[in-house]
C-alpha cells in the first residue's frame, strides 16, 4: 500500500513495526521470530496436530522483504536473513535425524510461499543456502505431476498447493530450471491474453467479492457458492476489523493493497512498450515514454452493455513507443471498436492485444468500445449429477441470483429468451414502509412466502433490507415515475417483492405471478391522518386494509382488516394499518437483470457486490 500512495503515515507505521519485532527477535536470540513458539515446529517435524506454523513464517518473512525490497529498510532484511539461517538448521537437522522423507511429509500442510520468499532471497544474499532451502519447500510429489501435466491433482488443498506453484514460477525466474511454467507471471511471461482475462476475473469476483462493501478490515474466511448461501454465515462468517487473525485475513489484506499491481505491464528498449491489461480508473507515469496515461471509464450498468475506455495522455517531446491494449475474450468483434483520435483503428479481435506505436503527445486520445454480452458457464466439475448446473456471466461479472435456496431457471433457445435488464425507471418504483412502535422502527417485510413486520435493520446490505423493499408500480402507466411513491397516493397498484420479480401481493396475502384483479392495493390516505402516511387497501374489498397489530414484537404476521367488521379502539386500527412511505432500503445495483424460474424469477446482480444477502451462482437446469 506505501508503494502505490507513499503515504508518511504508512511509512512510519510499518517502520515502527519492524522496530518492534526487531527487538523481540534479538531477545529470543535464535534468529526466530513468530507469536508462537517454536515448539509447534517440533510437533510439524514429528507429524503430530499443529495448527499450519509455516503458514505465518512466510507472512512475516515476505512482509520483512519487502520492506527492505520496496521501502529500503535494511533492519527488515537483517531480520529475514536470520530467520532464514534460522528455519534452514531447523530443516537440516530433520533430514540428517529422519530422512528427506520425514521433511516431505511435514510439508503436507499449509505452509505458505516458503519456497516463493525463499527464491527471492537468494536474489539479494546469493547465499547457496537460502537456494537449498528454497528447493526443499519446492514438494516435487506436487510439482512433478504438473511438470508431465497429469490429471491427477485433484482433492489437493488448493491454499496449500497454489503458493508453492508461485513459488515454482519464482525459481524459473531466478534459475531459469523450469519445473512448471505457472495468471500474473504467465501474462508477463507469454503475453497470452487468457491470463489477463483470468486475472479480471478472478480480481473482480474472487478478491472484491471477499470483503463487506465498503467496510474495511471485514472480510470472509471462504467464498460461498451454493445455492441459499450468505457471506455473513459462511465458515467464520465476516471477520472483525481488529480482533480476526486467519489466515485469509492475510492474503485479503494483501490483495487489496495489490489492486493496482497488474494493470500496467512496461517493457523498456529501444522502443519502449507498454501493455495495458486491466481497465480499471488509473494514471501511469510512463517515464520511458515521456508521458503519463490516464485511463477513464464510463459507468457500467445492464442497459448500456459496452464498456467504454477513455486513454488520455499528457507530458511534451515524448518518444516512440509502443502501447499494447488488451481486446478482451468476452466481448464481440462485431462491435468492438478502437479510435485515436478520433480515427478508426480498424477491425479488433477478442483475445488479443491492439498495438499502436508512435511518438505520444498530450494531444492523444485513444478511445475503446468493447460490447459486454451474458453468457452462461456450465460448473467446472464433470461428475453427472452436476451435469445441469451452470453459471451466468456478464463479460467478466459473476451475477449471483438472490435467493434462500431456489435454483431452478429455465432457460430459453437464446440468453435473451430468458434474461431481461432491469430497467433503470425501476428503482424510481422502489419503497419501504414503516411503523413505529415502542420506540422502534419496524419495517413491512416479505419473506418466505409471508408478510411480517421486521425491525429495521441497523446496517446496510442485509437480508431485512432486501425483504423490506418493494417495487411498488402502478395500474396507470402515466403515473410511474412518482418519487418512492410521494405521488401515488390515491393510485391503483401492484407491490413486487424486490428479490421476486415478476411475482406480486395479492389481496389474500400470497404470491403471485398472475396479474389478476386480486393482485392490486389501493394506496389511500393513511388512516391515523398523519403526513406521509398511507393505508393500503385491498382492491377487491374496498374499507378493508393491510394491518399489523399494534405493540407488537418483530415476526408480526400482517392480516386483513375491514372497518366494517372491526371497532376501533382509541385509534389502535387506524394505527395498525397506516404506514409511513420511506426510502426504499435496496436498491437495484446499476448492473441487475431478471433469470427466468421454474417457480419464481429472480434478480441477478454481481457476486461482488453482495454483502450478507442470500443467493445462488449456480442455476439448475434439470428441473
Amino acid at each position: 500500500m506505501w508503494a502505490s500512495t507513499h503515504n508518511d503515515t504508512l511509512r512510519a507505521k510499518m517502520s515502527s513495526v519492524v522496530d518492534v519485532l526487531y527487538d523481540c527477535q534479538k531477545k529470543m536470540g535464535t534468529g526466530y521470530l513468530s507469536a508462537f513458539p517454536s515448539e509447534f515446529f517440533d510437533r510439524a517435524e514429528a507429524l503430530t496436530t499443529v495448527w499450519a506454523p509455516y503458514y505465518t513464517i512466510h507472512k512475516i518473512m515476505q512482509g520483512l522483504l519487502d520492506q527492505y525490497t520496496v521501502a529500503g529498510n535494511s533492519k527488515a532484511l537483517e531480520m529475514v536473513v536470520e530467520m532464514a539461517n534460522y528455519f534452514s538448521d531447523r530443516v537440516k537437522n530433520v533430514i540428517q535425524k529422519y530422512s528427506i522423507e520425514r521433511h516431505w511429509a511435514s510439508l503436507n500442510e499449509e505452509t505458505g510461499g516458503m519456497n516463493d520468499v525463499l527464491y527471492q532471497l537468494y536474489t539479494i544474499t546469493d547465499d547457496l543456502k537460502h537456494l537449498t532451502l528454497a528447493h526443499l519447500f519446492d514438494k516435487p510429489c506436487f510439482l512433478g505431476l504438473l511438470a508431465v501435466q497429469a490429471d491427477s491433482i485433484s482433492g489437493f488443498h488448493s491454499n496449500t498447493h497454489i503458493p508453492v506453484v508461485v513459488g515454482a514460477q519464482m525459481r524459473y525466474e531466478v534459475t531459469g530450471d523450469v519445473i512448471y511454467k505457472v495468471s500474473r507471471n504467465l501474462f508477463r511471461w507469454t503475453k497470452e491474453i487468457a491470463y489477463a482475462d483470468y486475472y479480471e476475473r478472478a480480481l473482480i469476483n474472487g478478491v472484491l467479492s471477499i470483503q463487506r462493501g465498503t467496510d474495511p478490515g471485514v472480510m470472509i474466511y471462504m467464498l460461498p457458492q451454493a445455492p441459499g448461501r450468505s457471506k455473513a454465515v459462511s465458515y467464520h462468517g465476516w471477520g472483525t476489523k481488529y480482533d480476526s487473525f486467519w489466515c485469509c485475513y492475510g492474503t485479503g489484506i494483501e490483495s487489496f493493497s495489490k489492486l493496482g499491481d497488474s494493470i500496467y505491464f512496461e517493457e523498456k528498449g529501444e522502443t519502449p512498450a507498454l501493455s495495458i491489461i486491466q481497465y480499471i480508473p488509473s494514471t501511469f507515469n510512463w517515464k520511458t515514454a515521456g508521458v503519463t496515461v490516464t485511463q477513464e471509464l464510463e459507468p457500467l450498468s445492464s442497459l448500456d452493455m459496452n464498456l467504454q475506455v477513455s486513454l488520455s495522455f499528457s507530458g511534451k517531446n515524448g518518444q516512440s513507443a509502443t502501447l499494447n491494449v488488451r481486446i478482451p475474450t468476452w466481448t464481440s468483434a462485431s462491435g468492438a471498436k478502437a479510435t485515436l483520435n478520433g480515427k478508426d483503428l480498424g477491425s479488433v479481435t477478442p483475445g488479443s492485444l491492439l498495438s499502436v506505436t508512435k511518438q505520444w503527445n498530450s494531444n492523444d486520445h485513444l478511445s475503446l468500445q468493447f460490447p459486454i454480452a451474458l453468457r452462461t458457464e456450465a460448473i467446472k466439475d464433470d461428475r453427472p449429477e452436476y451435469a445441469s448446473l451452470l453459471a451466468i456471466l456478464f463479460g467478466p461479472f459473476v451475477l449471483a441470483g438472490l435467493s434462500s435456496g431456489d435454483w431452478d431457471a429455465k432457460t430459453g433457445s437464446a440468453v435473451s429468451d430468458w434474461i431481461t435488464a432491469v430497467p433503470s425507471s425501476h428503482n424510481s418504483q422502489l419503497m419501504t414502509f414503516t411503523q413505529e412502535s415502542s420506540g422502534k422502527t419496524f419495517v413491512l417485510s416479505s419473506s418466505n412466502s409471508s408478510l411480517t413486520m421486521q425491525e429495521r435493520p441497523a446496517v446496510d446490505g442485509t437480508d431485512t433490507a432486501v425483504h423490506a423493499t418493494f417495487r411498488v408500480h402502478p395500474q396507470d402507466a402515466a403515473r410511474l415515475h412518482g418519487t418512492h411513491g410521494a405521488a401515488l397516493e390515491d393510485t391503483s397498484v401492484q407491490i413486487e417483492p424486490f428479490d421476486m420479480p415478476g411475482t406480486v401481493i395479492t389481496n389474500d396475502l400470497t404470491l403471485s405471478a398472475q396479474k389478476s384483479a386480486g393482485s392490486f392495493f389501493n394506496i389511500v390516505p393513511g388512516l391515523d391522518g398523519k403526513p406521509n402516511s398511507v393505508s393500503l387497501e385491498l382492491g377487491t374489498k374496498p374499507g378493508c386494509f393491510l394491518v399489523s397489530g399494534a405493540d407488537y414484537s418483530a415476526g408480526t404476521k400482517i392480516q386483513v382488516s375491514c372497518k366494517s367488521s372491526v371497532q376501533s379502539i382509541g385509534g389502535i386500527l387506524e394505527q395498525a394499518a397506516s404506514f409511513a412511505q420511506a426510502a426504499p432500503l435496496r436498491q437495484y445495483h446499476p448492473i441487475s437483470f431478471v433469470a427466468k424460474g421454474v417457480k419464481r424469477n429472480f434478480l441477478l446482480e454481481p457476486l461482488y457486490s453482495l454483502r450478507d444477502e442470500f443467493y445462488t451462482v449456480y442455476f439448475n437446469l434439470a428441473a
